[in-house]
């Protein structure tokens, strides 16, 4: 009747799980999470996801964004590698490199950095390691 394959319902919850930053909370500290994630108030800190983070209108984030699929509408001041689709929407605003797969930005928003698009670019980005030079 049950396979050994089955997961726990406690899993899939903790999987599944989304976690909202909401307008008016301000967070000093890096998030590391495998589920989906908002922002709507103010993280000071570093992004680490293997799924989708949203940042709203009104939300900012000072720091690094690495994760799967981005949307950000409100403020990046920080670097942000997304592995697959990053858009830039409505009145988005980042200040930092972008390395990404796919790049989507609406003609409202900006950014001031370098972009880098490929998924090579995105692969060697997370392996790059410091280059020996010979004098």
């Amino acid at each position: 009747m049950f396979t050994s394959k089955s997961r726990s319902s406690a899993e899939e919850t903790a999987a599944a799980a989304n976690s909202i930053v909401g307008a008016g909370t301000t967070i000093t500290g890096n998030i590391e999470t495998n589920g989906d994630l908002r922002i709507d108030g103010t993280l000071k800190g570093d992004i680490i996801s293997n799924a989708k983070l949203l940042i709203g209108p009104n939300g900012v984030v000072e720091g690094n964004i690495s994760c799967r699929v981005a949307d950000v509408m409100g403020q990046v001041i920080g670097h942000i590698q997304v592995k697959d689709l990053l858009q830039l929407k409505g009145k988005a605003l980042v200040t930092g490199d972008i390395h990404t797969t796919k790049l989507f930005v609406e003609e409202t928003a900006s950014f001031n950095g370098q972009c880098k698009m490929g998924a090579s670019v995105v692969e060697l980005k997370q392996q790059d390691a410091p280059l020996a030079v010979n004098e």
